[in-house]
């Protein structure tokens, strides 16, 4: 439904494949982020030749992006259910954070809030304790998490060639399948889902019909990107 209030969930899985069958499980967030950050970075050997005083930008290598949160918990019942704020942050180390006994590395993850899919591993996370009980016990916490995308070396050479974003791609909708998972997987960012849709006269983006076929247009020859 439009406008319906959706969290943000993280899913984790033991695979790089991102299969269900690899799914351990998932976690969703006491409140939505007011905002979040995308970093884009890119890498350049500067060293200068001895004796000289400018420097060649000889490009190295495009790091994967990274997304910064701000996740609160709230264990005062004041703002939404009566949630332990020690115990719901221990379920999102365990799920994030944690090494998997089986794979010996943490999990792999998925984020998913609106327009913004990303698999991802987490980098960073560090916690502030905001609100206590008299006893110590914690009442709030804020958690600030850094995630960086995550692609294995084949489906990034096959995104890269395959799926070119200066060329037309059609696809069929399968099930499960949504617009901004789909313009992601073509263009590497979901946030086109939109130009998408106006491509393919959509009414009503969120509600995909298994095997229509989409098109997917060249980024260049759609304006505002």
């Amino acid at each position: 439904m439009e406008g319906e209030l959706k969290k943000l969930k993280i899913e984790a899985y033991a695979s790089i494949d991102y299969g269900e069958s690899d799914k351990i499980g998932e976690f969703q967030v006491m409140f939505n982020p007011s905002t979040y950050s995308r970093k884009y970075e890119i890498k350049y050997d500067s060293a200068s030749g001895k004796g000289t005083t400018g420097s060649n930008q000889k490009f190295e290598l495009i790091p994967p992006q990274e997304y910064s949160f701000d996740f609160l918990f709230d264990g005062t019942g004041a703002s939404a259910g009566l949630q332990d704020v020690t115990e719901t942050i221990e379920r999102f180390l365990e799920l994030a954070a944690k090494i998997n006994s089986d794979t010996h590395r943490p999990n792999y993850l998925k984020i998913s809030w609106g327009s913004l899919i990303s698999e991802c591993i987490l980098k960073s996370a560090e916690i502030s304790y905001t609100l206590f009980k008299p006893d110590g016990y914690p009442l709030r916490a804020k958690l600030k998490a850094i995630f960086a995308e995550n692609v294995d070396d084949q489906k990034r050479a096959a995104e890269e060639g395959k799926n070119s974003p200066d060329l037309t791609h059609y696809r069929q909708v399968k099930k499960g399948d949504t617009l901004p998972l789909m313009a992601y997987r073509i263009y590497g960012n979901p946030a086109y889902y939109l130009e998408v849709a106006k491509a393919n006269h959509l009414t009503n983006f969120r509600r995909l019909k298994v095997g229509d076929t989409l098109r997917f247009p060249p980024i260049n020859q759609r304006a505002g990107l």
